[in-house]
């Protein structure tokens, strides 16, 4: 499958959803629709469709946003450092899609590697576990635990 950014793609973006991926923006804290969201599944780039997270690495960190302890594969999200509002902090991008998604903190769970890949909402789709082999995510079904 092949993962890209498109016009087509960017038009079908809610002013939310494009300020959150194109614009470096953030969502409000606990507004977001994944943040209480716990059914199996993976979670893609709203803008490109690559796999990102799936629900087996979520976890609720109760900082307002969606948690994850690890991406489904490294190579999928690409890292910078952000010192933008006097902060210090690593930036996490689609790296197909170029989406900002949020920001990785080391506070995550020591037991799943302890890092906090805390991720908007906004640019994220939810893909349910039963409809994954039929929209092309055959290959991660691995990741997802069980129903």
């Amino acid at each position: 499958m092949e993962y890209k950014k498109t016009q087509e793609a960017l038009a079908g973006l809610t002013p939310e959803q494009y300020h959150v991926t194109q614009q470096n923006g953030t969502e409000r804290a606990f507004t977001g629709e994944y943040d209480k969201h716990f059914e199996p599944g993976i979670y893609v780039d709203i803008v490109s469709g690559e796999p990102l997270f799936a629900s087996s690495a979520k976890f609720n960190s109760g900082c307002g946003w969606p948690a994850f302890s690890k991406p489904i594969d490294k190579v999928m999200v690409t890292e910078h450092r952000d010192a933008s509002f006097g902060m210090q902090r690593v930036e996490v991008r689609s790296k197909h899609g170029d989406s900002h998604l949020g920001h990785v903190f080391p506070d995550g769970p020591q037991d799943q590697g302890g890092l906090r890949y805390c991720i908007n909402s906004a640019s994220l789709r939810f893909v349910p576990k039963d409809q994954m082999e039929a929209e092309g995510y055959g290959d991660y079904l691995d990741q997802v635990e069980a129903e």
